[in-house]
């Protein structure tokens, strides 16, 4: 049991009036230092309201904007989600700034360290004058020691708190950043499937222009063999198809691409993609637009949260610096044994022990701390415009989504219209020319016409699905995480 005579007791009274008269001084040291300098982060102006959405009428699903129903992307999507070199690498990020965030907070804390050694000392006698002469003072001696150290930063004006929530707020900034590139990743896959079933569409209608254009051939053939028709009507019905069929076999390049991006998107291999898409999907039905409000972007889209985070950070580097200028008090001890005898490193005499205070702080640095105080207001504001471009490149990106829906709505609904008219136009034309009321050039003209508006209302279609998408990813995809 300790007393009153214990000699560390005695040395940390002795320490009392100098630890105050430290805290004192700091405190001085405070009041001149005087606060980081203050930076306008105002929150931008946003509209009431987005130029191109529909009305409030118009009710549908944020979810239904993708194309849940389609098993290739639910495949696809669920195997990425797995194995995307993209979202592993963002995944891992966050590991870092978690890391950063343990470390920032274990400065905070004290630090215990433990050291052992040996140590052998040699000297000249003769440097202590006559009584080195007389053989007292040993030439050589050999020291054993063992030691535990322990030291802690008080941060009495919160530049290591500061740092902590600094690495605090860039695993928000992480975090939002994987969700960023997630949601990226699930619109990107749902682009490229969304174009993998346009292409089948339009190679349905090129098929059926294909077949058309046949059979225009065989019934010129018959009307030639037959005597009634020259033969430059079979070969202008034939060289409709071959048209049909070259504009058929581009589409083998565009199947290529879509394949080779999914690759790389997924970490899949081409046969499990390819499979993947050989699933059968639904027919090209564009949902409805939700409606949204401008404000719902910056709780939504994964950069604006991304950009406020660091914003906050860089908040807090820059409350850190300034408080560089003021004094610092760190407390340390040191309890350890030493002795010239290894027999008597575990005696009580042995035990040696050592408490210091210390407060230090910058007195004249040539405007060293103040440079960097600049450096970080500069990057705090450098961090502030590039929040308000995140919020300005969500309102732009949502303004573009809502009016690409709207036209390609349009443009679809036209397209459609068109293809079922020149269609039934080709049909009257061929039931005329049966019947003797209408010539082979005015078949064949109607075929021409008809030809390719099926393919063209395909991509019109799958160009509306595709707004959808960017809609769904421009408006932050709100319930991505349930997608998959």
């Amino acid at each position: 049991m300790q007393t009153g005579n214990d000699p560390m007791r005695r040395l940390a009274h002795t320490f009392a009036r100098p630890l105050a008269a430290i805290a004192l001084t700091a405190a001085l040291g405070a009041c001149v230092a005087g606060p980081a300098p203050e930076i306008a982060t105002p929150t931008p102006q946003l509209p009431t309201n987005f130029l191109y959405a529909p009305d409030q009428s118009t009710s549908a699903s944020l979810d239904g904007l993708l194309p849940t129903g389609d098993p290739a992307f639910r495949e696809l999507s669920s195997r990425a989600l797995d194995s995307a070199p993209s979202l592993a690498e963002a995944l891992a990020r966050i590991e870092g700034a978690r890391a950063g965030a343990r470390r920032a907070g274990a400065e905070r804390l004290p630090r215990i360290d433990a050291d052992a050694n040996v140590t052998e000392n040699r000297i000249n006698p003769a440097q202590f004058g006559d009584a080195g002469q007389g053989g007292f003072i040993p030439r050589s001696q050999t020291s054993y020691g063992a030691n535990l150290v322990a030291s802690w930063d008080a941060d009495l004006f919160g530049r290591l708190r500061s740092q902590e929530r600094a690495a605090l707020a860039r695993i928000d900034a992480a975090d939002a950043s994987a969700n960023a590139v997630r949601i990226a990743l699930i619109s990107e896959i749902a682009g490229n499937v969304t174009d993998w079933r346009t292409l089948a569409a339009r190679t349905e209608a090129l098929q059926e222009d294909v077949e058309a254009a046949q059979q225009l051939a065989r019934l010129a053939k018959t009307r030639e063999d037959a005597g009634l028709a020259p033969g430059f009507d079979r070969v202008r019905a034939e060289a409709q198809a071959s048209a049909s069929r070259s504009r058929l076999a581009a589409l083998q390049s565009e199947r290529a691409r879509i394949v080779g991006r999914l690759v790389t998107l997924t970490g899949l291999d081409g046969q499990s993609v390819n499979a993947a898409l050989a699933l059968a999907g639904p027919s090209l039905e564009p949902a409805p637009a939700p409606t949204a409000l401008p404000s719902e972007l910056l709780a939504n889209r994964p950069d604006v949260l991304a950009a406020a985070a660091e914003l906050a950070a860089t908040d807090q580097d820059l409350a850190a610096t300034a408080r560089s200028r003021f004094p610092r008090l760190t407390l340390s001890a040191v309890l350890g044994l030493l002795a010239f005898d290894p027999e008597d490193l575990f005696d009580e005499d042995s035990i040696v022990g050592t408490l210091t205070a210390g407060i230090a702080g910058p007195l004249l640095d040539f405007g060293r701390i103040e440079a960097e105080i600049d450096s970080a207001a500069a990057n705090k504001k450098a961090a502030f415009a590039a929040y308000r471009g995140a919020v300005f490149q969500a309102l732009g990106d949502a303004e573009t989504a809502y009016g690409l829906i709207e036209a390609s709505d349009a443009e679809a609904l036209l397209a459609v219209k068109e293809r079922d008219e020149l269609e039934r136009a080709a049909a009257l034309a061929n039931t005329r020319y049966r019947a003797g009321l209408a010539d082979f050039l005015t078949v064949l003209e109607a075929r021409r016409a008809a030809d390719a508006s099926g393919e063209r209302a395909a991509a019109a279609l799958g160009r509306a699905q595709r707004a959808r998408i960017l809609l769904w990813q421009a408006l932050g995809g709100e319930n991505s995480r349930n997608e998959a």
